[in-house]
């Protein structure tokens, strides 16, 4: 590999991304960047403060409150400090999820984020992964990649980890929620999801975790060495 590289893995949500992003940050030795975890952290702060994630007035007035720092510790799991308190096991619940998707769709807040994100890769070798980091965080990343699976397969694995959480939640509302997200996602006025022109897709609907994790790496292997 080189020593210093950026790739960029995009896809929607379900599709293997956080997972399969850090585990081959692992295995290259270099950093993994969760951007889902960075605006999970400011929907987080938001909802603290009782400000939903369309009042876009309160947003921009609060916003420079909102103190993110990243701390990557050695358990491979980026942890999310907001204001100096470690909030990583907080951004993990269907609401600051639905929250999240709603507030990046804000262009003051992408804007926010847009140089913590790039500076990350600029100090650090990394595996980032997202919805746009092909196509506006990472434009010159060294690989590009687009992770996706059915529709059905993404809703069964949230589903699956959602039950492990002892969450009560229905496949079908999983479902719903996966589909209206996509909807909003690749919809939406700023940094729309979608495929980089020169990223190479991955579907992972009839793939194990191993076998994805392979081919992801093949992929990586083949572009940088």
């Amino acid at each position: 590999m080189k020593q210093h590289f950026a790739i960029a893995i995009d896809g929607p949500s379900g599709a293997g991304k956080s997972t399969l992003s850090r585990r081959l940050a692992r295995e290259l030795g270099c950093s993994y960047v969760d951007t889902g975890a960075i605006y999970r952290t400011v929907a987080y702060h938001f909802a603290m403060l009782g400000i939903g994630p369309k009042d876009t007035d309160n947003i921009r007035r609060f916003l420079p409150d909102c103190a993110i720092d990243i701390d990557f510790q050695a358990d491979g799991v980026q942890h999310m400090i907001l204001n100096g308190k470690d909030v990583t096991d907080e951004l993990r619940t269907p609401e600051v999820s639905a929250a999240a998707s709603v507030i990046a769709a804000q262009p003051l807040v992408r804007e926010y984020l847009l140089d913590m994100q790039r500076d990350l890769a600029r100090r650090y070798s990394v595996v980032m992964d997202g919805r746009d980091i092909g196509t506006v965080v990472l434009p010159d990343a060294d690989v590009k990649i687009y992770l996706t699976a059915s529709d059905e397969a993404r809703a069964q694995r949230r589903f699956a980890e959602l039950q492990e959480k002892g969450e009560k939640k229905s496949y079908k509302a999983v479902l719903a929620d996966m589909r209206a997200r996509d909807e909003r996602d690749a919809n939406r006025a700023i940094a729309p999801l979608k495929k980089a022109k020169d990223a190479v897709e991955l579907d992972t609907t009839e793939m194990t975790l191993d076998e994805a994790a392979a081919a992801l790496r093949k992929i990586v292997e083949g572009r940088c060495g």
